[in-house]
């Protein structure tokens, strides 16, 4: 018999039925090469214990712990404080703010507590003391600095008594979390608050914009009718000259455009742009590039309200802007009136997503039925290399070249259109057939990228990415090279150049092609 309880299945392997006992069974019989092994560990174990009782290292330890425990401070409850070590160091005023910061969480941390353990004196003197950190965090006289330190001083002290009765740490480290989590929705709603302001801002005409718009509409309605009309008319539809379109009501924008393709071009006298805007700012636009040529280079403006073709039994995406229920997703605000949905409901309701301006880019080759080939650009790029080597690249067939050379990559600002292509596949009818499955908005909900890139679906021709950058709008981190070798640079994003959001060390780049001496520019107080 033995101590361990077995079951027996087999007398060469017998296993004990529980945790405990001797192990029986020829199966576990030691060999003496495994007994000699077994000797061999065991002594180096010994050796190895013999190594550590004989050493002196416990002994250093055991004296430095004992050195560390002398050095602690063991004064009287009311000199204690946790901070007493941190401003008698002669640390600069900084630190000592930073210091009184600390102080602020911890006594906000026992202030509650105390609250809470209805130990309402405490709570009540920290709650002072606190009135009057946060008074001396704001002073600026010249003792500021003797009564901050007094103010800690005075803190430590109350601190170190609500740790002695307050203090658990399970308490505590409860109240930093709750505390820690209440920052978090203050940050989150901030910045909830900031992207709603940013959006606000950004789609927002500036009042010196404004400004300069009015002044030239009174003046071009002052100009005789014969004083209206821009030189070279012969141009407009010359297919062996280089043409831009541009629709745009920004006039200060769209002068930028102008100025630098024209300061740009090898040959000015080569190139016409034509630049369509509406009955608003037609007069500003007009007045502005006849009081101000771009040199030999010829210009002609337009509104598409003048387009009799352009109606809503042609064209569906007008049929629906004039819509009451296309204007009630827009304009209608939602019921709930938090910042969240604010933020969310004002990107529907930009203006530009409104404007006829905005899809005119489907309708290029009825607008100019006589041109061939056209660059289209948007109103917030700026050019800086000459543009007409585009001209002399082989689309392959294709209607677009864009930068990007994947299909659903590709982005406007600045793309060359063949318009024969363009006719050839029948761009507008295919764009039409979209927009009438889009009635209901299920498809996208705003915009023209999105119907663009179904509409131009494998009909884009790659373009080498140094003859548009991206960016300039939202991306703070372009490389300041890549900027400079770039033909064409986009500020596409919120931060446009011509508002006070505008991204400061990318703005040069804009405001070089703007004329800060104009009597108007002058007078409207551009960037003050």
């Amino acid at each position: 018999m033995t101590d361990a309880c077995c079951l027996k299945g087999n007398e060469d392997k017998m296993v004990p039925r529980f945790g405990h006992g001797t192990w029986i069974g020829k199966a576990f019989n030691d060999t003496p090469e495994m007994l000699h092994e077994r000797s061999l560990r065991q002594e180096k174990r010994l050796e190895r214990a013999n190594e550590l009782m004989n050493d002196d290292s416990l002994q250093k330890l055991e004296t430095a712990a004992m050195a560390r425990s002398r050095s602690v401070d063991s004064a009287p409850l009311g000199n204690y404080t946790i901070w007493k070590n941190e401003y008698r160091r002669g640390k600069s005023f900084e630190d000592m703010l930073r210091l009184m910061q600390d102080q602020i969480i911890m006594a906000r941390v026992y202030s509650g507590l105390a609250k809470f353990t209805n130990n309402l004196a405490l709570h009540q003197e920290i709650e002072t003391q606190l009135m009057k950190l946060a008074w001396e965090e704001e002073s600026t006289d010249i003792d500021q600095e003797q009564r901050v330190l007094d103010s800690i001083r005075d803190m430590g002290q109350i601190l170190a008594r609500a740790h002695e009765q307050l203090y658990e740490c399970k308490l505590v480290t409860n109240k930093l979390r709750a505390m820690l989590q209440t920052v978090e929705d203050e940050l989150e709603n901030e910045q909830t608050y900031i992207t709603f302001l940013t959006q606000l801002a950004s789609k927002a005409l500036p009042d010196a914009i404004h400004c300069l718009t009015m002044r030239l509409n009174l003046e071009y309605h002052l100009l005789p009718l014969p004083m209206r009309n821009f030189p070279r008319r012969e141009n407009l539809e010359n297919p062996k000259l280089y043409h831009y379109a541009l629709f745009s009501d920004n006039v200060l924008a769209a002068s930028v455009v102008v100025n630098s393709t024209v300061m740009n071009a090898q040959d000015p006298s080569r190139h016409v742009f034509h630049l369509v805007t509406d009955k608003l700012n037609f007069g500003a636009m007009s007045m502005w590039f006849l009081l101000n040529p771009p040199g030999e280079a010829t210009i002609h403006v337009q509104r598409f309200e003048d387009f009799t073709w352009l109606n809503s039994s042609y064209s569906p995406v007008l049929s629906q802007l004039e819509s009451a229920a296309m204007k009630k997703f827009y304009f209608k605000t939602a019921r709930s009136e938090s910042v969240e949905s604010g933020s969310e409901n004002l990107k529907y309701r930009y203006p530009k997503y409104m404007s006829m301006l905005n899809h005119l880019r489907f309708y290029i080759p009825r607008i100019f039925p006589k041109l061939e080939k056209i660059l289209f650009v948007d109103d917030d790029v700026v050019v800086q290399k000459d543009l007409t080597p585009l001209w002399s690249i082989d689309l392959k067939g294709k209607v677009n070249e864009n930068f990007d050379p994947k299909f659903c990559g590709w982005a406007y600002g600045m793309n060359i259109f063949d318009l024969k292509e363009w006719k050839k596949n029948n761009i507008t009818e295919t764009y039409h057939f979209w927009q009438n499955l889009n009635e209901n908005r299920t498809l996208w909900k705003l915009g023209t990228l999105p119907p663009g890139l179904i509409t131009f679906y494998n009909l884009t021709q790659p373009l080498q990415r140094k003859w548009h950058l991206l960016g300039l709008g939202y991306d703070k981190g372009i490389d300041v090279k890549k900027i400079e070798r770039s033909a064409v640079i986009h500020y596409n994003g919120h931060m446009k150049p011509w508002t006070e959001m505008g991204i400061s060390k990318y703005q040069p780049y804009w405001t070089k092609y703007t004329n800060f001496d104009h009597p108007y520019i002058f007078t409207c107080r551009l960037f003050e």
